[in-house]
């Protein structure tokens, strides 16, 4: 073979290798889909309540449903009361399996999220939407539900301080992360508060 064709052939392999090498950087673990998509997947996965996407980012509520539902646990001080069904069904009770981890869960769907939840002389907020004050979470605008998580600041209150919400830990949610929870909250429906029980009573479903 001439050394002109050699040198040809040389540089079409080097060129071949390159885009083969290419193509294996990009289906690299490196390169694996985000993370969020999976968090976005289980948000929706473990939503309890139909939810209202008209107008809304899909992505972001998917990550609100997953930081609510599955870090933050938030209807457990703001659904009265938390879990309904059988005593059976009460995961403090009997536990949990692993086939359960994919799925909300005896979670009160009827009052969910809609407050009550007694606590000395404290009493949980209504975050669902308020058809009174134009659907907004809690009636709160964003801006006013980002200072509640930042500050602590009772917003029915002035000069008060929440004194049972860990908001000094939420408050460094990233602003990202605080929106996706507050479109996640737009999207869920109104509810009214419950009938709270003792912690180790169930009320069953109808």
């Amino acid at each position: 073979m001439e050394p002109k064709n050699r040198t040809m052939m040389l540089w079409t392999i080097a060129a071949f290798a390159g885009l083969a090498l290419i193509a294996i950087v990009s289906k690299s673990p490196a390169q694996a889909p985000d993370e969020g998509e999976s968090e976005i997947q289980r948000g929706f996965a473990i939503n309890p309540v139909p939810l209202n996407l008209d107008g809304k980012s899909r992505g972001l509520v998917g990550l609100g449903s997953y930081i609510v539902n599955a870090q933050q646990g938030c209807y457990a001080c703001h659904s009265c009361p938390s879990y309904v069904g059988l005593a059976a069904d009460n995961p403090y009770a009997s536990g949990g399996t692993l086939d359960e981890v994919n799925t909300p869960g005896p979670v009160n769907k009827a009052n969910y999220l809609a407050g009550g939840v007694v606590f000395g002389p404290f009493v949980s907020r209504n975050l669902t939407p308020n058809p009174a004050e134009g659907n907004l979470p809690a009636g709160l605008t964003f801006d006013q539900f980002a200072n509640v998580i930042r500050t602590g600041h009772d917003p029915d209150n002035p000069g008060q301080i929440l004194q049972v919400m860990p908001w000094p830990v939420l408050r460094h949610m990233s602003e990202h992360d605080l929106r996706a929870v507050y479109e996640y909250l737009s999207a869920i429906p109104h509810a009214e508060p419950g009938n709270c029980v003792e912690p180790d009573e169930f009320i069953p479903i109808k």
